[in-house]
């Protein structure tokens, strides 16, 4: 295992950093957490989330939940005999 001095910091949060917000949340709530410089210039990222097939095609839905209601059906008629 490597000693913290020996790590390469590459900008992810670690376990350590996750400790060390949480103990000052808890200690000041209303103070801002002490991340390092880089984590805080830089802005997040908006990542388009593509549409779902469910979305664009209601029909896939209905027909999936006709589908398992069907098979729903066959299994409770087969236990009932």
């Amino acid at each position: 295992m490597t000693d913290a001095a020996d790590a390469v910091h590459d900008g992810q949060p670690t376990v350590e950093h996750a400790a060390l917000a949480a103990e000052q949340l808890a200690t000041d709530p209303d103070e801002p957490l002490g991340l390092t410089s880089e984590a805080t210039t830089t802005q997040p990222v908006a990542v388009p989330v593509p549409p779902s097939a469910a979305g664009e095609h209601p029909e896939y839905a209905v027909g999936a939940a006709f589908a398992g209601g069907l098979v729903l059906a066959l299994l409770l008629k087969r236990l009932a005999r």
